[in-house]
């Protein structure tokens, strides 16, 4: 029979091994990751070098990477060019999500929003300027200044007459 001092060394033993190991989503392909933790603030950054940003509290920043998290607790607030953004808190700024942006039934995102994908479950919120990337690369989208309308407007009137 084990006596409770070798259970609580194994214990401690497992849990120092566990600690050492390199965490796959912190290392995957040779990734680095930021956390911004709950009741932190960072203002005025610029994030470099940085692979996946998870927000838990509050920043203030500008950033060019694969992935940002926001947490339903954290708020973003800045530019972002990225990958993948996933969003359960607030986002506020520019944010370019080149491949895909999910928006959770807990987020709301404003600003100047461009993406290759949305997904937006229901609850979830978005306003601002809000734009494919593919309209935006094919020219579509655009608002006319001088008639008023959107191009897409315009074209589906002159497709009427």
């Amino acid at each position: 029979m084990r006596s409770p001092t070798d259970t609580a060394t194994d214990t401690a033993t497992q849990a120092t091994a566990e600690a050492a190991e390199p965490r796959a989503d912190a290392t995957e392909n040779g990734g680095s990751r930021l956390i911004v933790g709950p009741d932190v603030k960072l203002k005025g950054a610029e994030i470099l070098d940085c692979d996946t940003l998870v927000v838990e509290g509050r920043v203030e920043a500008t950033m060019d990477s694969r992935v940002i998290r926001i947490a339903e607790q954290g708020a973003f607030s800045g530019k972002v060019g990225i990958d993948v953004a996933e969003i359960h808190g607030k986002f506020d700024g520019e944010l370019t999500a080149r491949k895909q942006l999910i928006i959770h039934a807990t987020g709301r995102v404003s600003g100047k929003i461009r993406y290759g994908k949305i997904l937006i479950e229901e609850g979830g919120e978005v306003s601002g300027d809000v734009q494919s990337l593919n309209s935006v690369q094919a020219g579509r989208g655009d608002y006319d200044k001088q008639s008023g309308k959107d191009d897409k407007v315009k074209s589906l009137v002159a497709s009427s007459n």
